[in-house]
């Protein structure tokens, strides 16, 4: 996206080792940013050569960085070192997320917390850490979802999680205003990532007749939103929820 310079800004990213969060590291730091690429770190180390790769490709200025967003401790330990290095945090994006979709009927207690606890509490971690950590003047953007609003069939667990960030980020809009932090959320379609390549085909057929642009969403449709909301082109927009699904409704 032209005429947006974020030189001299610092973002963490949260699950930015692949899909819609590599992309917005990708746009972020072509824009000047330097970019912190969290990744969940999973005992086969794949997210960690995917984070260092891509943090390799932004540029010496970007790093990655292992935290399970589940983890306070782990999460407040990112920011003490993304401020040790580049000396503060301007910008947070909210990607980390995960699915385990059941019927209500066939939902474990697993299932459900593990959605919650990464979708939802991770989400809080990250922003009490970044209400104390960011200057003023920062970018909180966290990734809702169409699941939210439509109620996808097997999706309890993360259209509740979804719902709940979006409320969150009403919420934090209103405490950190003061210090002209702003809070949005952007909520994406069916994106063709790896989570939305997963759904079954027949699903996904039924999905795409019900997008009036007649595709589903690229990851970098979804990482230019959050990077116009991360710029200052958006310094009046705060509490919002931006969807960004091809004119689906539901």
């Amino acid at each position: 996206m032209t005429g947006i310079n974020l030189a001299g800004k610092v973002a963490i990213i949260t699950g930015a080792s692949q899909g819609l969060g590599a992309a917005t590291a990708r746009a972020l730091a072509s824009a000047g940013a330097s970019v912190v690429v969290n990744y969940f770190p999973d005992p086969e180390g794949s997210n960690q050569a995917r984070a260092v790769a891509l943090a390799a490709g932004l540029g010496q200025d970007s790093v990655a960085h292992g935290a399970d967003v589940r983890d306070a401790a782990a999460v407040d330990a990112m920011f003490r070192m993304a401020g040790d290095r580049f000396g503060g945090v301007d910008i947070v994006v909210n990607n980390a997320a995960v699915l385990r979709d059941r019927t209500i009927r066939n939902m474990t207690d697993d299932d459900w917390n593990a959605v919650i606890d990464t979708n939802l509490t991770g989400v809080f971690h990250v922003c009490r850490a970044a209400a104390s950590c960011l200057r003023d003047g920062g970018r909180i953007v966290s990734l809702a979802s169409i699941a939210a609003t439509v109620g996808f069939f097997g999706q309890a667990n993360y259209a509740a999680a979804k719902a709940g960030v979006g409320a969150m980020t009403r919420v934090l809009s209103r405490e950190l205003a003061r210090r002209n932090i702003t809070v949005n959320a952007v909520a994406p379609g069916v994106v063709l990532t790896e989570m939305g390549k997963s759904i079954p085909e027949k699903i996904r057929q039924g999905m795409l007749a019900q997008i009036p642009l007649g595709r589903f969403g690229e990851p970098d449709d979804i990482a230019n939103a959050i990077l116009f909301l991360c710029s200052p082109l958006a310094s009046y927009i705060s509490g919002q929820t931006l969807h960004v699904n091809g004119g689906w409704t539901s």
